[in-house]
């Protein structure tokens, strides 16, 4: 990154209220405006998406998240609203987001060859070698995406998710609880514990699942990597490379938006 180029403001809102697709632009925009110091017009864009999502053309494929969004040109609509060329309206997966943000300025920067994990309800994954994402070669999955890699009886996420840690525990007790109380409740109950350490073994093991792709370190980030203390230690036991370090994320919330700015200002480089 260039020495004139550097992050700030950042400004948030809340979408739940939001129910139309131009609603939602319109929230954009607006945090746009918020952000450049009132600028209404010229002002590109990157985001960040889960998927399913095409990130080419801008166009969400989603059906259980923003609905609203399935098919629609939030490319067009987005540079139409903030006064751009299309092109300047840029689309990221939000794990690969996340991963070009620990690398520019987080828990991978520095590293050659660097593997990101978001924790949460399911578990998302990207790859970095040479600070450039790659969804292709040896150890890395189809398309970069490890959620749906079959393990064990079933598929990843079915063992490495927020899901996983709350249906483990509900065997142990008969308890329905959210994963942030089960983490809360670890300190005196040993149930909860050994869900997180089962989590961590299964983590353990789907990183090693990953070997041939060589990564220098792995970042876990997400909700869940907010009680890494939990399940470290059982995801460091079942590592065979004792080489490979595991560092947890160090921007958390804002590593996807760092990682927007990096692919942004790699973007204005290469123009």
């Amino acid at each position: 990154m260039g020495a004139d180029l550097c992050l700030g403001p950042v400004a948030s809102a809340h979408f739940g209220s939001v129910a139309s697709s131009d609603g939602f632009v319109d929230l954009l925009a607006d945090l746009a405006a918020k952000a450049a110091g009132g600028k209404q017009h010229g002002i590109g864009a990157t985001l960040a998406f889960p998927g399913p999502f095409d990130y080419d053309k801008g166009v969400s494929l989603m059906r259980h998240k923003l609905p609203y969004l399935y098919g629609f040109d939030l490319r067009g609509a987005l540079a139409a609203k903030l006064g751009c060329d299309a092109d300047q309206v840029r689309f990221l997966n939000d794990a690969d987001a996340y991963l070009l943000g620990e690398v520019g300025a987080g828990a991978a920067k520095g590293f050659a060859r660097a593997v990101g994990l978001t924790l949460g309800t399911g578990i998302g994954s990207a790859f970095t070698a040479g600070g450039k994402l790659t969804t292709d070669g040896p150890g890395i999955p189809k398309d970069g995406e490890i959620w749906n890699v079959p393990y064990e009886n079933g598929i990843v996420e079915d063992f490495v998710s927020g899901r996983a840690i709350a249906g483990n525990y509900e065997r142990r007790t008969g308890k329905t609880c959210q994963v942030v109380d089960i983490a809360s409740a670890a300190a005196h109950n040993a149930d909860a514990r050994e869900a997180f350490a089962e989590f961590g073994h299964h983590l353990g093991r789907v990183i090693s699942l990953l070997a041939d792709f060589r990564a220098d370190v792995v970042v876990p980030g997400g909700g869940i990597s907010r009680s890494a203390e939990l399940f470290l230690p059982a995801v460091r036991a079942e590592i065979s490379n004792q080489a490979l370090q595991i560092r947890v994320s160090e921007l958390m919330d804002r590593a996807a938006l760092v990682g927007c700015a990096v692919a942004t200002f790699e973007a204005l480089s290469r123009a």
